[in-house]
């Protein structure tokens, strides 16, 4: 894994930020991308500092729900590393409320930054993955195949986004690319408000999402992984 190139959408906290710290270990060069280009200086930076090995990271503004956004982003890796290996879809969003009080804008925000942000992230890169026989990951979520009440606009997109990976896997395994969603339950996150704190020992930790990361990367090329659920371990009763 020495000296990859990965894009992470949504990098900077969270899931993302504990998969760019997983892949840094391993020496693979991240991007991680923002809507706030101070957002994603500052936590490049942090993870330039904390890296102990030659891997480096860099932050891009960019929006997932604007597909000239994102191209900009995948050049910018594409002019500073030359190459592109391994993006992740990581970006996404909530709101739980029930039908009756689900607005137009937050059914709208969920599906664009949830679903579309996705197929954006694969369409604006499919080329550098190509180039590099590369590995597209998506964070897809429980919610995408178990729903629950006031969730209607989340479970939307992550049923999308759990079935639409795993076409683009078929679409894309003809060019060496592999692609995989995880589907993660309860993450000890600041997730849609969510200060984390002692009470979440027993939810999964972003580095357990990052560790899984790698060892979808470390597997044999003949083998792919496509579609893998994870849960806590023992959750409360």
């Amino acid at each position: 894994m020495q000296n990859k190139v990965a894009l992470i959408t949504g990098g900077t906290k969270g899931i993302g930020y504990g998969i760019a710290e997983s892949l840094m270990k391993e020496g693979v060069h991240v991007a991680i991308t923002s809507r706030s280009a101070s957002s994603a200086e500052q936590v490049a930076n942090e993870l330039n500092s904390n890296s102990k090995t030659e891997a480096k990271a860099i932050g891009i503004l960019a929006d997932v729900r604007d597909f000239e956004s994102h191209q900009h982003a995948v050049k910018t890796v594409l002019k500073h590393f030359n190459q592109l290996d391994i993006v992740v879809a990581n970006a996404g969003l909530a709101h739980f409320v029930s039908l009756e009080d689900m607005t137009l804008e937050q059914w709208q925000e969920t599906i664009d930054t949830n679903l579309t942000g996705v197929f954006y992230s694969i369409k604006s890169s499919v080329e550098a993955l190509k180039n590099s026989k590369g590995y597209f990951i998506s964070i897809s979520s429980l919610a995408g195949t178990n729903f629950f009440a006031k969730g209607s606009a989340y479970n939307a997109s992550k049923f999308g986004v759990t079935g639409f990976t795993q076409a683009v896997m078929l679409d894309l395994r003809k060019y060496d690319i592999k692609v995989s969603t995880i589907m993660p339950g309860s993450v000890a996150t600041h997730f849609n408000g969510h200060t984390p704190d002692d009470n979440d020992a027993w939810k999964i930790q972003k580095e357990d999402i990052g560790e899984l990361v790698v060892d979808l990367i470390k597997m044999n090329p003949r083998t792919l992984p496509s579609k893998i659920e994870v849960r806590p371990t023992m959750p409360p009763s």
